[in-house]
This record gives C-alpha cells, sequence and structure tokens, in this order.
C-alpha cells in the first residue's frame, strides 16, 4: 500500500528514514536468511513505485513480501503488518517519532531493534 502523509513535516521525516531502514531490513534479511532452511531472491517492480519484492521459497512453499512495505512497516507507527497479500491502495501513516533523538536526528539504536524484531517476526511465522 501507499503511504499518505497528513503533512510536508512527516513526509521529510519519512525521507530521512527510507534509506537507513531499507539498508536495515535487507541485512536483517540476510541474517535470517543465512541460518534459515528458506531460500530468499529478489525481484524488481514498478508497480505501484519501484522497489522490489522478496520471494522467500521453502519446498512448494512460496511467500512474497514487498521491501518497501516491512520499511514503511518500521518507519510508521500504524503501518498494515508485513503480509504476503497487501491490498492495494494508500493508508494515511504516523511516523514513528521514537526514531528520532532529541536533536531530530535518527535513533539508530531504535531503528535497528525495531527493524530486527520486523524481520524476526517475519522468519518466526513461516515455521
Amino acid at each position: 500500500m501507499k503511504p499518505k502523509f497528513k503533512t510536508t513535516q512527516d513526509w521529510e521525516k519519512a525521507q530521512i528514514l527510507m534509506q537507513p531502514s531499507l539498508i536495515r531490513v535487507i541485512d536483517n534479511i540476510r541474517t535470517q536468511l543465512d541460518t534459515s532452511r528458506w531460500k530468499g531472491t529478489y525481484e524488481d517492480i514498478q508497480e505501484p513505485f519501484p522497489g522490489h519484492r522478496l520471494r522467500l521459497t521453502y519446498e512448494k512453499r512460496s511467500l512474497t513480501f514487498d521491501i518497501w512495505d516491512l520499511c514503511f512497516q518500521a518507519c510508521f507507527l500504524n503501518y498494515p503488518p508485513p503480509s504476503h497479500c497487501q491490498p492495494e491502495g494508500e493508508v494515511e501513516v504516523e511516523i514513528d517519532l521514537r526514531l528520532f533523538d532529541e536533536q531530530g536526528e535518527v535513533d539508530w539504536n531504535i531503528l535497528d531493534d525495531k527493524v530486527k524484531q520486523l524481520v524476526d517476526a517475519i522468519f518466526a511465522d513461516l515455521s
């Protein structure tokens, strides 16, 4: 789903968070795949905006997750949980302000922890 921002400031904060969250999502997926029986491959997508999907396969099972949706889940408080069958459309989002310190900089520890919990939960559900 495409995030819809309440204010320009929310959009600006999301811009600050997206690249670091993307890097952490990919890194945490790689770490999980190193010890998982599931195999992960990435596919380029163009709709609803350019990005990547993660395809997890094991035996005859296959699940697909949109990488941007995982990043949105990390950055926003009210983004729907990651799923391999997200509906299309828009959702109004709220920035998770805990991801910023008092100076307005990204709080790397909180972002790292949130992304790790998100990716760990996906892999835990695969068992």
